[in-house]
């Protein structure tokens, strides 16, 4: 099983985790080429090679503009917004511990207009999806934070752009990687204030705080904001599990840099690797439904399989008032559980939804063709451990049965006597 560990012993901000992806690919000078010919906005991207404490990494430049993003990520400071109906300029200072402070004007722009933008690119559907999800989990941290609702957050323009490039580069370079799972280390938030235009805040800042919710973080002696809301996303969006390093072989290292110089080497480490295990990690979603119609439940369980679900079902129970009423059950891989969440939340009566994460033992599986009188039949073979099924596709046997006007059971022999041949 692939596994990718990241390191997170300085904190983690977009870039970085950007940065330190790249550097387990094959060539990362192709992925930038790739970033670049996106044409997002006016964004270019840069394979700088840096070294820090006498350690040679990456850092992935991003220009807005043909000037440098102001910032390794979204900080605290960028990500605030105003509450009002129209976006308008406003002078804003920001500061960040891994860079310097400069002013600039901005406009804003909501999670809608954000989305939409990532929607416009030439990105394969599950980039957008994770892109969008990451933005969601944005937003939905900052109302939380302000007593807001989602639709009313405001991103800064500049801001904006440069968590886009972030997030879009984060998404892009973990579909490249294609891991079967991401652990991640507890993760080293700093210490100390940031300024912001509501004022002097303490670090974490509170919407990377709240993003942060049921991650092991902590402190330190470091006067710095380490971790970012726009890296606090990306990890709790990618992230199985967060916990030291398991046994793996590690096959690449990478060095995500950040800007500024610390007596400790400020970057996200990454290892790709495989482990012997094979069993993989699962997310398993539940809510309790005793309102809701058997064509509407129905209709959510095809929407939510059509999303990507790797298994929907519903088991019969008895809620209060002993009314009937069926568990709704969605296993998915666990970087879409919020996906998923968010998915239950619209399209049933749910007012909440359980989750945790499980591991699950899978056989290997692949296809095999066999040609019976019927016609040919592709027939799914899972094997491992010793164990091996054989198991004709239901589909091409209905339509092989509807076709030559003879019993599902006669074409499904006929095609187990092929096997045995």
């Amino acid at each position: 099983m692939k596994i990718l560990y990241l390191d997170c012993g300085m904190g983690a901000a977009g870039d970085m985790l950007m940065s330190a992806m790249a550097q387990l690919l094959p060539d990362p000078q192709a992925f930038v080429e790739k970033m670049n010919h996106l044409h997002l906005a006016g964004t270019t991207f840069n394979l700088l090679k840096v070294q820090q404490c006498g350690i040679q990494g990456v850092r992935i430049e991003v220009k807005i503009q043909g000037q440098e993003e102001i910032s390794e990520d979204v900080t605290a400071e960028q990500l605030h917004h105003h509450f009002q109906e129209e976006p308008h300029t406003h002078e804003h200072i920001h500061e960040h511990a891994h860079t310097t402070d400069v002013a600039h004007t901005h406009t804003h722009n909501t999670l809608d207009t954000v989305q939409r933008q990532i929607k416009s690119l030439e990105l394969s559907e599950k980039v957008k999806e994770n892109a969008c999800a990451v933005y969601t989990l944005l937003a939905q941290a900052e109302a939380a934070v302000h007593n807001t609702a989602v639709g009313e957050v405001h991103f800064h323009e500049v801001g904006t752009l440069d968590a886009i490039a972030d997030v879009v580069g984060c998404c892009v370079a973990m579909e490249m990687l294609s891991p079967d799972e991401v652990v991640a280390s507890a993760v080293h938030v700093g210490s100390g204030y940031v300024r912001c235009a509501h004022g002097v805040l303490p670090v974490p800042a509170p919407a990377t705080a709240q993003l942060l919710t049921g991650i092991p973080i902590y402190g330190g002696t470091i006067q710095a904001e380490l971790c970012t809301p726009t890296g606090a996303a990306l990890l709790k969006y990618f992230v199985t599990r967060f916990a030291v390093m398991p046994p793996m072989q590690v096959n690449q290292i990478g060095y995500g840099m950040g800007k500024k110089q610390f007596e400790t080497l400020n970057c996200v480490r990454s290892f790709l690797g495989t482990t012997q295990n094979e069993a993989e990690a699962i997310a398993e979603l539940t809510c309790n439904l005793d309102d809701m119609t058997g064509e509407a439940v129905g209709a959510a369980m095809q929407l939510l399989l059509s999303k990507g679900a790797l298994d929907v079902f519903f088991t019969p129970i008895q809620m209060k008032k002993n009314r009937p009423a069926v568990m709704l059950t969605v296993l998915c891989q666990p970087q879409q559980r919020f996906v998923f969440e968010q998915l239950l939340l619209i399209h049933t009566t749910t007012l909440g939804v359980r989750s945790h994460l499980c591991q699950r033992h899978v056989l290997q599986r692949s296809f095999v063709a066999v040609q019976t009188p019927y016609g040919t039949i592709n027939v799914k073979v899972a094997q491992g451990d010793g164990v091996k099924k054989l198991k004709p596709e239901y589909e091409e046997v209905t339509a092989a049965s509807a076709a030559h006007q003879v019993s599902f059971d006669t074409v499904y022999q006929s095609v187990m006597q092929a096997l045995q041949k």
